[in-house]
């Protein structure tokens, strides 16, 4: 068995004790060894407190000509309801128009991820993801859009299965230039056929 980290284990014990007060019997076979799984499983969805966006670019920011808009479109997005602690799930597309600096393709969706990996609200995370890739790139410009489907709405409450929010984030030339922020939604539009 791998060594397991006093977070973990503590995490763990009380995973033990919420089986118990669900009417649970943590001994039996089946559960045995679900407080240690819930526990990886927790710090695993919750990793994001443990990153920064520093960390996350690891000097994958770099000296560019570029004046052009660039987009990652449907990055997938995963993270934790705060009210909750239930899941949501869509995708994320951001673009954003460099001035000197342009940031390495993955670190994008690397930022994404620091920020969507911590408990949220979907509007904070599409607000954090802008302001996280204006401040890496000092681009011109940036917007966000997200569109995630939330358990918490879906398995419980209004039970409504095919509801879709979406929140956006423009900063820059995004929010104060109509053709700019016309250009991304345009290209962040699915394509017919792809």
């Amino acid at each position: 068995m791998k060594r397991q980290t006093q977070r973990e284990a503590r995490i763990a014990g009380l995973v033990r004790q919420l089986l118990a007060e669900l009417g649970e019997d943590p001994a039996r076979e089946g559960l045995l060894a679900t407080p240690q799984r819930v526990a990886k499983s927790l710090l695993f969805l919750t990793g994001g407190y443990q990153r920064t966006v520093a960390k996350v670019l690891n000097g994958a920011v770099f000296q560019s000509q570029s004046n052009n808009m660039i987009i990652v479109r449907d990055i997938e997005v995963y993270s934790l309801c705060e009210h909750h602690m239930l899941p949501f799930y869509g995708r994320c597309h951001v673009g954003y128009v460099a001035r000197d600096k342009v940031l390495g393709v993955s670190k994008i969706a690397r930022i994404v991820d620091c920020f969507a990996r911590r408990l949220q609200i979907q509007e904070r995370l599409t607000e954090e993801v802008a302001e996280a890739v204006r401040e890496a790139s000092d681009a011109e410009g940036v917007g966000v859009v997200m569109e995630c489907r939330h358990l918490c709405m879906m398995m419980r409450g209004v039970e409504k299965q095919n509801s879709v929010m979406t929140t956006s984030t423009v900063l820059g030339s995004f929010r104060k230039s109509g053709d700019t922020r016309g250009e991304f939604l345009a290209l962040i539009r699915p394509h017919a056929g792809g």
